[in-house]
């Protein structure tokens, strides 16, 4: 599916940007100047500046979706994988973050959405991946799968 894989190599590349958009003047102004978030922001976090959640940003939501992004365009054998993880990668950011700062906002509504993009088109994209033995064992008996 074309339009799968192009939603899956859209969503990792908005990621991919948007994160190193975000973490980058994270890192450079940790007081949160740039992005007009206040420290107090971090009271019930364990950090005391914007600096080490930029880092974690910028790696695990910038750098590990571009190289995700990279093995889909590639069509990397495990890229279905790879989309998945993201996808989980995002949601457990947001997660922590939310629980870190005790307050939901309307982007983390839309960034949870795109990990659940992430993830279905993950999944579909890894079973297009699939023998067609598999895929037809599978379908007669769900048990074929674990053999």
């Amino acid at each position: 599916m074309k339009l799968l894989r192009w939603l899956a190599m859209l969503a990792l590349g908005f990621l991919g940007i948007s994160s190193v958009v975000g973490a980058v003047p994270m890192i450079l102004d940790p007081d949160g100047t740039p992005w007009q978030m206040p420290q107090t922001l971090l009271d019930p976090s364990p950090f005391h500046s914007y600096l080490l959640p930029g880092i974690i940003l910028f790696i695990v939501n910038g750098v590990l979706s571009i190289a995700a992004l990279i093995g889909v365009v590639r069509r990397d054998p495990w890229h279905g994988g790879w989309v998945v993880l993201q996808g989980v990668v995002l949601a457990a950011w947001l997660l922590v973050e939310i629980a870190m700062i005790r307050h939901v906002w309307g982007v983390h509504y839309f960034y949870l959405g795109l990990a659940v993009l992430m993830i279905v088109s993950g999944v579909l994209l890894k079973r297009e991946r699939q023998p067609a033995s598999t895929k037809s064992a599978s379908a007669l008996d769900p048990r074929a799968t674990l053999e």
